[in-house]
């Protein structure tokens, strides 16, 4: 049994099904005899935060840390070390953005209560998308998984960079100058390639608390921090690890397994006991529906072939236009990094029920379609 369990979490597929199964759970509970008790728990207060809060700007704090660790390498050491390997996911990744939220933008100018929901469809969730492309195994080559990860990666720096600068509240300037005085300490420790943990987490944990009452939001805290851990190692040892891949390996498991799905546990529960078919409709909903279903693919995909025919991009070797397509669709998969915008852009219960139906739409529209054009295109490469 103990194998089965082993064997199961290694799987590429793993961290998407358990997150599947988390906000599958939460729907169910918050529609369930034990809604009261489910709402009631996420609102009990702990140091005078929510458990709410705690998850969403506390265990997001590390995640968003694994995160810029995995910017940090990739943009260092990675697929994305050169010029020439970054412009393709960064133009494709930049379009993606952009088509969601016009779509969004669009459907909402009207009303300046819901416009600020312009970025809740313009993120895409990587592990979710990596994870359907795992399970159609060798049918995708290589060269469209490894353009994948890096437009996913992009596409994460893209949103953390609209978290900083639209969703930031009133600052504070004394905290915000005790953060930067965090921050040069540890700009210095990377400065020594100091390779030492505790020196990291304690100053990541006051970094923390600085953004906290700053007014910047402070998940950023994991970001900033994330790009202070050194990925160099001068020890003559070579066998020993940079403290950043260790950080990376080590955090891997509890943002995969525990705190992603916590958070979509605790976020994707919508109450649908006064659901009526009239709020399909909602501006809200058909903004984000379509931004993640049609914007994406309308822009990543539209980048890639336009930018080929004119000449001055190449899609991944041995991919087919029917597999840039199918990926293209994959990448409106929006579901951790949109529940997260939602939480930031609206503040009152209906217009996050409303962002969070629009999310499970247009998400099941993009990755079941996305799966279905994959799995039914021929393995045959189309140059």
């Amino acid at each position: 049994m103990l194998k089965k369990i082993q064997s199961f979490f290694s799987l590429p597929t793993s961290s998407g099904i358990v997150l599947i199964i988390s906000a599958i759970l939460g729907i169910i509970t918050a529609n369930s005899q034990l809604a009261e008790i489910y709402f009631f728990i996420l609102n009990i207060d702990i140091g005078s935060l929510s458990i709410l809060y705690w998850i969403n700007d506390g265990l997001m704090a590390i995640f968003f840390l694994y995160v810029g660790l995995e910017l940090k390498r990739e943009f260092l050491v990675g697929e994305l070390a050169t010029n020439s390997q970054r412009i393709l996911p960064s133009l494709a990744a930049i379009a993606g953005l952009a088509f969601p939220a016009l779509i969004y933008y669009l459907f909402n100018q009207d009303t300046p209560s819901t416009i600020d929901g312009w970025a809740i469809p313009a993120a895409t969730d990587i592990a979710f998308a990596l994870g359907i492309l795992a399970l159609l195994g060798t049918r995708i080559p290589l060269s469209l998984k490894i353009f994948l990860t890096a437009l996913a990666i992009i596409d994460d720096l893209a949103v953390i960079i609209i978290i900083a600068l639209f969703y930031t509240q009133k600052l504070n300037l004394v905290y915000l100058f005790g953060a930067l005085v965090t921050l040069t300490l540890l700009l210095y420790l990377n400065f020594k390639n100091n390779q030492k943990s505790h020196w990291y987490i304690l100053l990541g944990l006051i970094l923390w608390s600085m953004l906290l009452k700053s007014g910047i939001h402070a998940t950023l805290a994991g970001v900033i921090l994330a790009l202070t851990i050194p990925l160099n190692n001068i020890k003559q040892n070579f066998s020993c690890e940079p403290l950043l891949i260790i950080w990376e390996h080590r955090l891997s498991y509890w943002v995969s397994f525990l705190i992603i799905p916590l958070f979509a546990f605790a976020n994707a529960g919508v109450s649908f006991s006064k659901f009526e078919w009239s709020m399909l409709i909602n501006p809200v909903v058909l903004g984000i529906t379509f931004g993640l279903f049609v914007g994406k693919q309308l822009g990543i995909f539209g980048m890639v072939y336009f930018g080929e025919k004119a000449g001055w991009l190449k899609r991944p070797s041995g991919a087919s236009w029917q597999q840039i397509y199918g990926v293209s669709l994959l990448c409106g998969i929006g579901f951790t990094m949109s529940l997260f915008i939602s939480m930031l852009a609206f503040s009152t219960p209906e217009l996050q029920n409303f962002s969070k139906i629009g999310i499970f739409l247009g998400s099941l529209l993009a990755g079941g379609l996305g799966y279905l054009v994959l799995r039914l295109t021929p393995v045959v490469s189309t140059k």
